[in-house]
């Protein structure tokens, strides 16, 4: 797709290709071999995003061998559609964390997201990376007078779990608020930058990295036996989960304690001067600006219009919100660069970093950031790193995948579950269209002889013809007319025109029609 404008308005054709994110196009691609035959490591990382290979450079640092196994290409996921901000500030989520599990567990969230802070910015200045690393003021905003106690709550508990937060009245953005919150020495940076980098010292130090590697089967209760699509086998004493979504089937009813969402980003060029600082509201639809230097110049990134995987329709209209919302702050000359992302979310809004079960304690997993994963990686890594050197990480209370229930949590439980089953009887149900037409860039899931065909018409009037059943537990895809995909609502699934996959936990594709 491309933005056109006309009119003092934004509109995007559907028959041309969705432009790459700023983070994508401004680095260079990558080539890491392919795993052939069978090799055996101390620890195997499954997933090449930022999780997996700041995990990997902290345990080849510590002499362990380690193997990455990246699906595709590494730092192409969420790690490459990101807002890339390293922030202690996620939210309105000290006041709850006090609230649902006690102060000393909202003590570890914050100390560790502080920590990754500081131990990315050490790690830069070591390293001597050059990846646009700048401390920056992170705010979150209102502009309705029934959030600001909120706010006032959120101060009280961010100011006693230790984080640096005033509270302010004023914004150098034209914004009228009704109040803010100021978190210091936050930070912000080019994350492919930094971990391909990152990747580079994982070679260095005896690691290895293997792409278009797509681990399909974990055996054995330590040590394991990691299967690939390509008949590889990796022995490993541990196996870290960092592929975003559980590929596996894992105890603990991970299917139904996690959900997928997705979140939309636009990129400006504007005659004004970004004013610096990092800024989110604390209402829906979510509002996140953040100043965006480039070879070109500076830009500003605008990200927000968050909703569930494979629900929701006319998905474009999420992109011209943004631009909207963006042309009312600043005055727009372009918008580059636009892009969709996708990330995990707990019932209880906290990560799951740590080991799987008490009876698989070697296989250990990382998901959940709630779009919060620049900072959350880097805890991910931290943690993961001393539990296999130390035994012991000071976050992983918080961070427990086999954590107490609450009572919120239970309800959210219940809820999600209640919407997997909805998803899934509403698909079954759903009968295809019978008349339709299509234009280039369009599709239509349409009824043949019974069954639901998904179809796609390309710039050339081609048909691409798919079976909308997802293989990965029978749910039924949706068409996304943003991203030119069929996605999955329960689980978050995403497969191409083809029906290839591009995301989730689904390791086959769409049945071709």
């Amino acid at each position: 797709m491309k933005i056109h404008h006309t009119a003092g308005k934004y509109y995007l054709d559907k028959s041309l290709e969705t432009p790459p994110s700023y983070w994508l196009d401004s680095t260079p691609k990558t080539n890491y071999p392919s795993l052939a035959g069978d090799i055996s490591v101390d620890v195997a990382v499954i997933g090449g995003g930022m999780a997996g290979i700041s995990s990997a450079y902290l345990l080849t640092q510590e002499g362990l061998k380690v193997a990455v196994l990246e699906a595709d290409r590494i730092l192409q996921g969420t790690t490459a559609y990101t807002t890339a901000k390293l922030t202690s500030q996620h939210g309105l989520i000290y006041d709850k964390i006090l609230r649902q599990i006690g102060a000393e567990k909202a003590r570890q969230y914050a100390e560790a997201n502080e920590s990754a802070i500081d131990f990315v910015a050490k790690l830069v200045e070591r390293e001597n990376i050059d990846c646009d690393f700048t401390r920056q003021p992170a705010y979150i905003y209102t502009q309705q007078n029934k959030t600001k106690e909120k706010l006032e709550k959120e101060l009280a508990a961010a100011r006693q779990c230790g984080i640096d937060a005033h509270y302010v009245t004023e914004l150098d953005l034209p914004l009228l608020i009704k109040g803010a919150l100021r978190f210091e020495q936050q930070a912000q940076f080019h994350p492919r930058k930094y971990l391909l980098a990152l990747a580079q010292r994982i070679g260095e130090k005896g690691g290895h990295i293997f792409e278009q590697t797509k681990a399909v089967d974990i055996r054995g209760d330590g040590p394991f036996l990691v299967l690939t699509q390509q008949d590889s086998k990796v022995k490993a004493d541990y196996v870290v989960i960092a592929s975003h979504y559980p590929f596996h089937i894992l105890p603990g009813l991970y299917v139904s304690r996690i959900y997928q969402e997705r979140e939309y980003a636009v990129v400006l060029k504007a005659k004004e001067s970004f004013p610096g600082g990092m800024y989110i509201n604390a209402e829906d639809p979510a509002r996140s600006l953040r100043g965006l230097p480039t070879p070109d110049g500076e830009r500003i990134l605008v990200v927000g219009e968050k909703h569930r995987t494979g629900h929701g329709k006319n998905l474009t209209e999420h992109y011209k919100n943004l631009m909207e919302f963006a042309r009312g702050l600043f005055t727009v000359e372009e918008f580059p660069y636009y892009w969709s992302t996708q990330d995990c979310t707990t019932l209880d809004e906290v990560p799951y970093i740590g080991q799987i079960s008490k009876s698989k304690p070697n296989l250990l997993i990382a998901t959940g950031f709630r779009k919060w994963g620049m900072t959350h990686s880097t805890v991910a890594a931290l943690i993961i790193r001393d539990r296999i050197v130390k035994g012991y990480s000071p976050w992983q209370g918080v961070y427990d995948p086999s954590r107490q229930i609450t009572l919120n949590s239970a309800a959210s439980f219940v809820a999600n579950s209640s919407l997997l089953a909805f998803d899934f009887a509403a698909g079954k149900l759903m009968r295809g269209k019978e008349i339709y037409s299509l234009s280039p860039g369009e599709a239509v899931i349409a009824n043949m002889d019974g069954r639901r065909v998904g179809i796609y018409m390309d710039s050339e009037k081609n048909l691409h013809r798919v079976d909308t059943t997802c293989p990965h537990l029978g749910c039924e895809v949706q068409w996304n007319d943003a991203e030119m995909s069929w996605d999955c609502p329960c689980h978050g699934s995403r497969y191409d025109i083809e029906g290839n996959p591009i995301e989730g936990p689904t390791l086959k594709p769409l049945e071709k029609i």
